[in-house]
């Protein structure tokens, strides 16, 4: 039985342990279609579940990667045909499934999605879980009302791959934006290259205590939670949208009411494992047209690594020393 690489990840005594190994495609959870994957990539998620800081899976042994692109190799149905380009985002792959940092992934046909005309095998997972969550924020707030007029959107945790995109959008959709970090001083041309006009120092913040605060933003994606998020729903102006995406800085949420009923905020959960498979597709149409970010391939996601080197760089994501996106390469094409 032929037999490829994957990095999975095994329960230990005191936590886990991730192995790059032989497997073969029946060691893989059920699936009714078979990929040969070109790329993967790594995502905050990723991280922590190869260097044990989370506990992202149920279930071990698994591979780890929540995101794939590359080519059906077969298919049980006649949804897909051999050679079919396609991608893999989320979906509870590398959580509840067996992931992307493998050479092959046997998943359920209806998490998989062909790859939009305008994208490239490798741009797919430059953009990857990250790209696709910060889409799906930006569209939950413009089907919410959010216009440029409305003022500046605040973006936190500029620096990782959701921030990164979402700045590219929110840029090219005529928003101005003020990224709002932990990392001015290493970030400041990057941020600005990306469409940020404004660099803000979150050591600089002044979180308030009141209620309500001054109203500052038109709207924001936030990664982070905790104090930061707590701070946004004091400063945002009238009928604005807060997409809630990450919670970095804590899961916790210290705020009253009064910012959604004096001031008609809105706070939008985003939730990008379990979307409507229509909704998906959408985004990603979206991803591969007018709102693929300009500096994708040169400035967002410019380091493509090795399957072997996914463990060095967890850890560095973990420590908050990388900025934008890192591509797997494992098949390419």
């Amino acid at each position: 039985m032929k037999t490829f690489k994957a990095l999975r990840i095994h329960e230990v005594d005191k936590g886990t342990d991730a192995r790059l190994e032989s497997i073969c495609l029946g060691d893989l959870s059920v699936g009714g279609v078979v990929v040969r994957i070109a790329y993967s990539c790594i995502n905050y998620k990723d991280a922590l579940a190869v260097t044990g800081r989370g506990k992202i899976m149920r279930g071990y042994p698994k591979v780890a990667g929540i995101d794939l692109s590359g080519t059906v190799e077969n298919c049980e149905s006649d949804t897909f045909k051999p050679g079919d380009p396609v991608l893999v985002t989320g979906c509870n792959i590398g959580e509840v499934l067996d992931g992307g940092l493998a050479e092959y992934a046997r998943l359920p046909a209806e998490a998989v999605i062909p790859l939009p005309a305008g994208l490239t095998l490798r741009e797919a997972m430059a953009l990857g879980t990250a790209g696709f969550t910060a889409a799906l924020g930006v569209r939950r707030m413009l089907e919410n009302h959010q216009k440029p007029e409305m003022g500046t959107i605040a973006v936190t945790g500029p620096t990782g791959g959701v921030g990164s995109v979402a700045i590219s959008i929110l840029n090219q959709l005529g928003f101005k934006v003020a990224a709002v970090t932990g990392k001015k001083a290493a970030a400041q041309d990057y941020l600005t290259a990306l469409g940020a006009g404004e660099v803000i120092d979150r050591a600089e913040v002044d979180y308030g205590k009141r209620p309500l605060e001054k109203a500052i933003w038109g709207g924001a994606i936030d990664t982070l939670g905790g104090d930061t998020l707590t701070w946004l729903t004091r400063t945002t102006r009238q009928w604005g949208n807060i997409a809630s995406i990450g919670l970095a800085q804590s899961h916790k949420l210290d705020t009253t009411v009064m910012p959604f009923i004096l001031r008609g905020i809105s706070l939008l959960g985003i939730n990008s494992v379990e979307v409507p498979r229509a909704w998906r597709e959408a985004v990603w149409q979206d991803l591969a047209g007018s709102w693929k970010p300009e500096r994708l391939n040169d400035r967002i996601a410019s380091r493509t690594v090795s399957l072997e080197q996914v463990p060095e760089v967890c850890a560095a994501l973990i420590e908050g020393d990388e900025l934008g996106r890192t591509v797997v390469e494992i098949g390419g094409g």
